[in-house]
């Protein structure tokens, strides 16, 4: 027994007790250095993240002036001129470290200016008479050239290439812009061609739609990619629908649809066998690029034939 009357037991309690308080002191203190490295780390990040952004930009301007260095060494003056007139060039310029380049650059613009404007100038009169020496007629607009309704492209002199009818071609050489664009010519142009078996033949197929919606009378739109499947559907031949080959499945392309509707409507004879007028509905959602009574690229959405009155 002791002195001040306290048992074992209670010494062992207050061990306990001084154990537990020791133990809460510390979680909270943990808390606190938690809390301390949570903020400190998130500070250190935001410092970082414009340092690294302007690291970025600095690295992507070293990138353009490298660029810029090669096309000089190569004497690619096409490629040179799309990149002294870009953003980049613009903002390498007002850059504090990279100011110096500004004469240089005004410098090579006016070198490159100059070679592109009498590259182009030759590369027009060459396409020009390319196309006159096959009897190829064909309007230029650079970049732009236009060919029978039907046969457009852009040429694209820093990127090496030549756009016919949505397809690239990997040349900015005339000859072989003639050579693509007769090609084209043949393929949309150079087939027989009837325009009354073909308006017929499209009001067969209007009809047919008609009738699967049970609907009978004429002048109801039917949606313009719905009637092309359709037609192509019905210039196929017997033997394609038994097995479906590939080899036997006969192609018409958008591009041929559209020229041959415009064929149509320039041989002038009016409507179908029957009497019937045929009707393009221009439109945005769900269309074809066709060639109108006009003569314009238009986006169709919607086909229909009336009754002449």
């Amino acid at each position: 027994m002791s002195n001040n009357g306290s048992s074992p037991q209670d010494g062992q309690e207050g061990s306990d007790r001084t154990d537990q308080e020791t133990s809460f002191q510390g979680h909270l203190s943990g808390t606190k250095n938690e809390a301390f490295l949570e903020q400190t780390r998130d500070n250190l990040k935001q410092i970082l993240g414009p340092y690294q952004q302007e690291l970025r930009q600095k690295q992507r301007m070293a990138d353009f002036l490298n660029q810029c260095i090669r096309h000089v060494a190569k004497e690619d003056f096409l490629q040179l001129d799309d990149l002294l007139k870009s953003k980049m060039a613009e903002h390498l310029t007002q850059d504090e470290t990279l100011c110096s380049c500004r004469e240089p650059f005004r410098l090579l613009k006016a070198y490159a200016n100059e070679k592109v404007e009498r590259y182009r100038m030759a590369f027009v009169e060459d396409l020009g008479n390319l196309a006159t020496e096959v009897d190829l007629s064909m309007e230029i607009d650079f970049p732009r050239f236009t060919s029978l309704k039907g046969i457009e492209g852009t040429v694209d002199f820093s990127k090496r290439c030549t756009t016919i009818n949505k397809k690239t071609l990997k040349t900015i050489d005339p000859r072989r812009i003639v050579t693509a664009v007769l090609r084209v010519k043949r393929q949309l142009y150079d087939r027989p061609f009837d325009p009354q078996p073909f308006v017929d033949g499209l009001f067969q197929t209007y009809s047919q739609i008609l009738k699967r919606g049970k609907r009978t009378v004429a002048g109801h739109p039917v949606p313009i990619q719905q009637f092309y499947l359709d037609h192509v559907l019905s210039l196929q031949s017997k033997p394609f629908f038994q097995n479906m080959e590939k080899g036997k499945f006969r192609e018409y392309t958008v591009e041929q649809f559209a020229v041959d509707i415009w064929r149509y409507f320039q041989s002038g004879i009016g409507g179908t066998s029957g009497g019937h007028l045929l009707q393009l509905r221009p439109g945005r959602n769900n269309s074809l690029w066709l060639i109108d009574s006009d003569g314009e690229r238009r986006r169709i959405t919607s086909i229909s034939f009336q009754k002449e009155t």
